[in-house]
């Protein structure tokens, strides 16, 4: 695994790493993995704050440095400085509201313990969240975890520059 200090790939000089990774690499499946990735905070239909206190954790578990760098802007709001931490302790977070609580719980049972999740958090999520959110956070989470660790495993976090926010 990288330290994200250095990248495992062959980067061509002066080629952006992310644009050459998920663009030029793999023409058939970068673009589409970019296009579902990009799908998500286009689409979303999930609060703010939830959305985030997913996607951190996902970022916290993962260790991908863009990720944890990243704060999904929707039209000019971003969550504060401080939901970095309280997401990474969830469990004792005053200062999550329910939703985002489940959602940061969700997203770490979903990547370390997705055969844990049983029938009484089932039902804790669906007091908060109706069928049509429970999906979306699935995929958002699938494509956070997924993505987030392939920029981590080659390197690519600390090779990026963050781009301006969606």
């Amino acid at each position: 695994m990288s330290t994200g200090e250095e990248m495992f790939l062959e980067i061509p000089d002066g080629a952006d790493p992310i644009m050459h990774v998920w663009g030029s690499m793999v023409p058939g499946i970068g673009p589409a993995a970019a296009a579902f990735s990009g799908a998500v905070y286009e689409h979303s239909s999930l609060g703010l704050r939830e959305f985030e206190a997913a996607r951190l954790r996902i970022a916290q578990i993962n260790g991908c440095l863009f990720c944890l760098d990243w704060r999904t802007d929707r039209d000019g709001e971003t969550v504060p400085d401080w939901y970095l931490d309280e997401v990474a302790d969830w469990r004792n977070s005053d200062r999550l509201d329910d939703r985002s609580r489940l959602a940061a719980e969700f997203a770490e049972r979903f990547a370390e313990d997705h055969h844990g999740i049983d029938a009484g958090f089932w039902q804790r999520l669906r007091d908060e969240y109706n069928d049509e959110e429970l999906v979306e956070l699935s995929m958002s989470v699938g494509s956070w975890l997924t993505f987030g660790r392939i920029n981590r495993i080659f390197g690519l976090d600390a090779a990026c520059v963050l781009p301006h926010n969606r």
